[in-house]
């Protein structure tokens, strides 16, 4: 077993000594400033320029996130988390929207491109990998609404980053 199953699974800890579950109880400021949990929280196959010490997603831990509803239902809960960190939340029925901290989280996350665009773009990639795709894609419905309302700065580039992520297309 992996390292990062290990650590999903909530038996070990990252390379810092963290706890998966200790990460979900940060406040927004901590997720703001460390540059090296989103990595844990959102594994990919590609080394992080960032982050040498990050976990790479493998065949078997792709195979074991797809299989066991364990591992899905806690990354699940990194996603909710990290909405919240976004300043989104989930409906019910899935859909994202704003949530009631967006207008504070607008200065961090939305006002500027900032490395939370390049995290977003990790986020999407990752749920789509390990088997949460309509969770991505739901996150993408409300990043086009961002996007198309014009009341950010999110350039046409950072939102194609952001599309073909949730479609699985290489990157231009």
């Amino acid at each position: 077993m992996t390292r990062l199953l290990e650590f999903y699974r909530g038996e070990s800890t990252d390379t810092a000594g963290r706890f998966l579950k200790d990460l979900w109880e940060w406040e927004d400021e901590d997720l703001e400033i460390c540059h090296d949990v989103i990595q844990w929280l959102f594994p990919l196959p590609d080394p992080s320029q960032f982050n040498w010490n990050a976990p790479l997603l493998t065949e078997e831990d792709i195979a074991a996130f797809r299989d066991n509803p364990s591992l899905q239902t806690n990354l699940r809960t990194s996603y909710e988390r990290i909405l919240t960190f976004l300043g989104l939340e989930r409906t019910a029925d899935g859909t994202v929207v704003e949530g009631s901290n967006f207008a504070a989280r607008v200065a961090e996350v939305w006002a500027a491109p900032n490395h939370n665009w390049l995290r977003i773009t990790r986020i999407l990639r990752c749920l789509k990998l390990l088997g949460l795709a309509a969770e991505a894609q739901a996150l993408c419905g409300r990043l086009d609404s961002i996007y198309r309302s014009r009341r950010f700065p999110v350039s046409a580039d950072t939102f194609q980053y952001w599309t073909e992520a949730v479609l699985g297309l290489p990157f231009h």
